[in-house]
């Protein structure tokens, strides 16, 4: 039997699961925004944590009255235009904001698509980053050099690493989910490879 694709995992897990699988990816993916800011000037990476941060705690508490709907009138304005900027972090920056509010989104509407979606966003956000990569270096960046590219693979590792945990955790605490966070930032870097 194959092992099953990180995706179909993903689908398989109940809507906490997978509530906590897409902020742990978020919180790889969340230093790209704040490396992005403090390039530019553009941007506060602060409001993106403490969005983030909510979406914790509205996972651990749900009947907290914390209101999802202010962290979106926060984000949206610190959101980059790809137009405004000439370098390749606006990328990952603008996959970070697209997550994270899929991720209000979802705990919202209670979408469990959108958490699926933030695998997808940080797996697509890790292949334009290896395009770009490779393109700068003269080297063609085709499907299959993408994928078998050794930081591709590596997002495969890390996001099946931390299924693996997560179908594993049993009842959601604020213990494990602790532990969960430690996981998703153990290696310190990014989701695209950048040392935090």
């Amino acid at each position: 039997m194959t092992k099953a694709n990180n995706f179909q995992r993903i689908r398989e897990l109940n809507y906490l699961q997978k509530a906590v699988l897409g902020g742990a990816l978020l919180e790889r993916m969340l230093p790209n925004y704040s490396l992005f800011s403090e390039a530019t000037g553009f941007g506060d990476a602060a409001v993106f944590r403490s969005a983030l941060s909510v979406c914790w705690e509205k996972i651990l508490l749900p009947k907290s009255k914390i209101s999802l709907e202010k962290q979106i009138e926060k984000i949206e304005p610190n959101v980059p235009e790809l137009t405004d900027f000439d370098m390749f972090g606006t990328y990952p920056a603008i996959d970070t904001a697209t997550a994270l509010l899929g991720m209000l989104h979802g705990l919202i509407a209670k979408d469990e698509q959108e958490f699926l979606n933030i695998s997808k966003i940080s797996q697509a956000s890790v292949a334009r980053f290896i395009e770009y990569q490779l393109t700068v270096d003269g080297e063609i960046a085709d499907n299959k050099a993408v994928r078998e590219h050794p930081l591709m693979q590596y997002e495969i590792d890390v996001l099946a690493e931390l299924i693996d945990f997560v179908e594993q955790m049993g009842r959601i605490t604020s213990e494990n989910v602790k532990e969960l966070k430690q996981l998703a930032v153990s290696d310190g870097q990014t989701n695209i490879g950048i040392a935090i």
